[in-house]
């Protein structure tokens, strides 16, 4: 049982527990798609250097979910970075602990980044649970695919859209 998870705005002194969620998530939920030793390879410096320049630009909005003063997943969202964009507003990603699954925290962060609005979003087209997820929230495939780099790795990936 987790106490209540805070959900609020990501500020700069964040960055590092960004970084370390963003890594771990990675590793939990990517593993069946990325190699051991890529996963292994991730370091949390330099993501989280860029992580204080996401929260210190005006153009992502980034929030942060905290169980007991320790970050366990963010989210982030903004105007959308594609041309061909369905809606204006994007999210970025999502991400939470696997300690977290199942808590509300997921739902929490959705919330607070997009809450109903229309939005899209990219994901692996080999990821289940988040399938799941966003088809709770109302999100179809809108029928766009690519191949985009995961840390340096070809992975299909589909747009969703609500």
């Amino acid at each position: 049982m987790h106490a209540a998870i805070e959900v609020r705005r990501a500020v700069e002194s964040d960055a590092d527990g960004i970084a370390h969620v963003h890594i771990q998530a990675w590793r939990e939920a990517y593993a069946h798609l990325l190699e051991e030793e890529t996963l292994a390879g991730l370091q949390e410096k330099p993501r989280a250097d860029r992580w204080r320049d996401i929260i210190g630009d005006d153009a992502t909005h980034v929030w942060v979910a905290v169980d007991e003063e320790v970050i366990v997943g963010w989210a982030t969202a903004s105007a959308g970075r594609d041309n061909d964009a369905p809606h204006p507003l994007e999210l970025e990603g999502i991400y939470v602990l696997a300690s977290h699954y199942g808590s509300g925290t997921g739902q929490s962060l959705l919330n607070a980044s997009i809450d109903q609005r229309h939005a899209y979003l990219w994901m692996a087209a080999d990821n289940p649970r988040a399938h799941a997820f966003y088809r709770r929230n109302g999100f179809t495939h809108d029928g766009a695919t690519e191949t985009k780099s995961l840390a340096g790795h070809p992975v299909e990936v589909i747009r969703l859209s609500r």
